[in-house]
């Protein structure tokens, strides 16, 4: 149960675990409107850059797969793009500005967000509690970090070159709505920063014994199949490669959580 902050060793009434959480919202609210406000007023970085850049045949993740492409003698070069964007309604366009500026503000200020849910969380936690959640906050923020960044440089461009240029027959034209789009790109990126908090995840489990790094080890293969048809589905190109490219970060993120597994059973106190 959380203290009070006048008098440490005074549990807090319900009342007050309201009143703490009621504060914590508000001041969330508070940056969340701020960091939209900012988003919302630089459309042409947020759009043109940012959003429509896996559209452009000069975006990083192409042009670092050509090269690749001609070091390893493989064919993962993509320089076509068979699709347009459409707005088939009268308020799609600035709707849809509104929502990615509240999906901009969620992703840059997320370190913000998993601070103030600590902050809510912490009094709640004894001391040796604390000791080994020490840097949670910078932990779960890098691990999502990185997985917005490859969601958004690999899992986001590689789907969205397949799925908008994929023909049933050459008298179907790709003309895909805006929403639609901005919906595949938005939920691979944020699905993927989701996906990397495993390693906190698996943290938390091992330390109440849930999970144990002998089980983690004693299904590595059915996890590693469960991950190739993952790739399979949010990289539905034939192409091997590219399934092997999306695949490769999410084993070794698996080792990790082994490793993590490990080091948490061991430490004196933990449960086993």
């Amino acid at each position: 149960m959380t203290k009070s902050k006048k008098d440490p060793n005074k549990e807090m009434s319900f009342l007050d675990h309201l009143e703490a959480l009621r504060w914590h919202l508000v001041r969330t609210a508070i940056f969340m409107v701020v960091m939209m406000v900012v988003a919302f007023a630089n459309k042409s970085f947020l759009f043109d850059t940012v959003i429509f850049g896996p559209m452009n045949s000069n975006f990083i993740t192409y042009r670092w797969l050509c090269e690749l492409s001609e070091k390893l003698s493989i064919d993962l070069c993509i320089t076509q793009f068979g699709f347009s964007l459409i707005a088939v309604e009268l308020a799609a366009q600035f709707t849809t500005h509104i929502w990615v500026s509240f999906i901009a503000a969620l992703i840059v200020g997320f370190p913000y967000l998993a601070w103030e849910l600590w902050r809510f969380v912490k009094p709640a936690l004894t001391h040796n509690e604390l000791k080994y959640t020490r840097g949670v906050v910078f932990f779960v923020t890098l691990l999502f970090v990185s997985g917005v960044l490859f969601g958004y440089y690999l899992l986001a461009p590689l789907s969205i070159n397949f799925l908008g240029t994929y023909q049933v027959s050459e008298s179907v034209k790709n003309t895909i709505t805006i929403n639609s789009y901005i919906s595949i790109l938005t939920t691979l990126t944020l699905a993927s920063g989701l996906v990397f908090q495993l390693p906190v995840v698996v943290f938390f489990l091992s330390k109440v014994g849930i999970i144990t790094p002998k089980f983690m080890r004693t299904y590595r293969r059915h996890a590693m199949v469960v991950i190739l048809i993952i790739a399979a589905l949010i990289t539905p190109s034939p192409d091997v490669s590219s399934q092997l490219l999306v695949s490769l970060p999410l084993f070794l993120l698996y080792e990790l959580s082994i490793f993590i597994s490990g080091y948490v059973t061991r430490k004196p106190g933990a449960e086993s």
